[in-house]
C-alpha cells in the first residue's frame, strides 16, 4: 500500500511539475512577444509550415469522416424515417467537436514532432547555446513564432475541415440515400448556429496553444543525444493528444456556460 501511494505520488509530483514548466515557458513566451522587434517573415514562414503544408492532411481526414458520421447518421436515422435531419447532426458534430479536435489532433502529430525534432536538434548540436552567447533569446526567435503560429493556423484549418467534412457528408446522402442537396443544407442550417461554430474555432486557439507549447518544450529539454530525441519527439505527441483531449472537454463546458450566461 506504501509502495502504491509513493508511486500515485511520484506520478503527480511529475505532472505537475510537467505542467509547472509549460506554464513557466508559456509565460517567458507571452513577455518575449510583448517585446520589440518583431520578425514578420519568420512569422510567416511558421504559419506557411503548420497551415499551408497541413491542408492535405486535414482535408483527407475532414472529408473521410464527414462521409463516416452521414452513413452512421443516415443508417440510424433511417430506422425512425428521419434521414431529413441528418444535416443537422453532421453540421453540429463537424462544427462543435470532430472537426476542432480532428484537426488539432492531425496537427499536433505531424507539427508538435516537427518542432521537437527542430529544437532538439540545435539543443543537441548546441545551437541553442550558441544564440544564447550572441545575445539572442531562444525563447524570442523560435518559440514565439512557433506558438503563434500554431495558434493562427489551427482555425483556419479547422473551419476548412469543417466545411470539407459538411459536403463530404452531403455528397453521401445525396447519392447513398438520395437526400436532396436543398433538404441536406435546410436541416443543417435550421440548427446550426454562429456560437456553435465560433465554439469550435474558440477551442482550437487553445489547442495550438497547447501543440506550440508542448512541442517547443520537449524540444528544448533534449537531452541524451539522437535517443533522446527520438523520445522527445515521442512524448510531444502522445501528450500533446492527450492534453488537447483533456482540455477540449473543459473547454466544452466553458463554451457551453458562455452560451447560457
Amino acid at each position: 500500500m506504501r509502495a502504491l501511494a509513493l508511486r500515485v505520488g511520484g506520478r503527480t509530483l511529475t505532472i505537475l511539475e510537467y505542467l509547472g514548466g509549460l506554464s513557466q515557458l508559456g509565460w517567458q513566451a507571452l513577455v518575449q512577444g510583448l517585446r520589440p522587434p518583431y520578425d514578420l517573415f519568420v512569422l510567416l514562414r511558421q504559419i506557411d509550415l503548420v497551415g499551408v503544408k497541413s491542408l492535405g492532411i486535414v482535408g483527407i481526414a475532414a472529408v473521410f469522416t464527414g462521409l463516416v458520421l452521414a452513413l452512421q447518421t443516415a443508417y440510424a436515422l433511417a430506422r425512425f424515417g428521419a434521414k431529413a435531419v441528418s444535416g443537422m447532426i453532421v453540421g453540429l458534430a463537424m462544427t462543435r467537436e470532430l472537426g476542432p479536435v480532428l484537426t488539432a489532433l492531425l496537427v499536433g502529430g505531424r507539427v508538435g514532432s516537427g518542432i521537437t525534432a527542430e529544437l532538439g536538434s540545435m539543443q543537441v548540436t548546441e545551437q541553442l547555446d550558441a544564440m544564447r552567447v550572441m545575445g539572442t533569446s531562444p525563447i524570442k526567435r523560435l518559440v514565439v513564432p512557433r506558438v503563434i503560429a500554431t495558434m493562427f493556423a489551427l482555425p483556419i484549418l479547422t473551419l476548412i475541415a469543417d466545411v470539407v467534412g459538411i459536403l463530404g457528408g452531403m455528397l453521401i446522402m445525396r447519392y447513398e440515400f438520395g437526400v436532396e442537396y436543398q433538404q441536406y443544407y435546410n436541416s443543417m442550417i435550421t440548427y446550426l448556429k454562429l456560437s456553435d461554430l465560433f465554439s469550435g474555432l474558440g477551442k482550437t486557439v487553445f489547442f495550438g496553444l497547447i501543440i506550440g507549447l508542448v512541442g517547443c518544450y520537449e524540444g528544448l529539454k533534449v537531452t541524451g543525444g539522437t535517443e533522446g530525441l527520438g523520445r522527445a519527439t515521442t512524448a510531444t505527441v502522445v501528450i500533446s493528444s492527450v492534453l488537447v483531449l483533456v482540455s477540449t472537454f473543459f473547454l466544452t463546458k466553458f463554451f457551453w456556460w458562455l452560451e447560457t450566461w
